[in-house]
Order: structure tokens, then C-alpha cells, then sequence
């Protein structure tokens, strides 16, 4: 599965809701 993430356009956004280390567990599951 590949996963995007939404990245801040504007300070303050708060949209990214996955951390550095969430990302690598999803990549060591397979992920993309």
C-alpha cells in the first residue's frame, strides 16, 4: 500500500499526523 501524508503549507496547520518513527514501522511492515 503506498501511504501519503499531507505536509504543512502554513505554520501552525497541524496536518501531519504520522510521526518519523510511525513511517519506519510502516515500512518495515511493506509499506510505501
Amino acid at each position: 500500500m503506498i501511504i501519503g501524508v499531507p505536509k504543512e503549507i502554513k505554520n501552525n496547520e497541524n496536518r501531519v499526523a504520522l510521526t518519523p518513527g510511525g513511517a519506519l514501522e510502516l515500512i518495515k511492515r511493506g509499506h510505501t
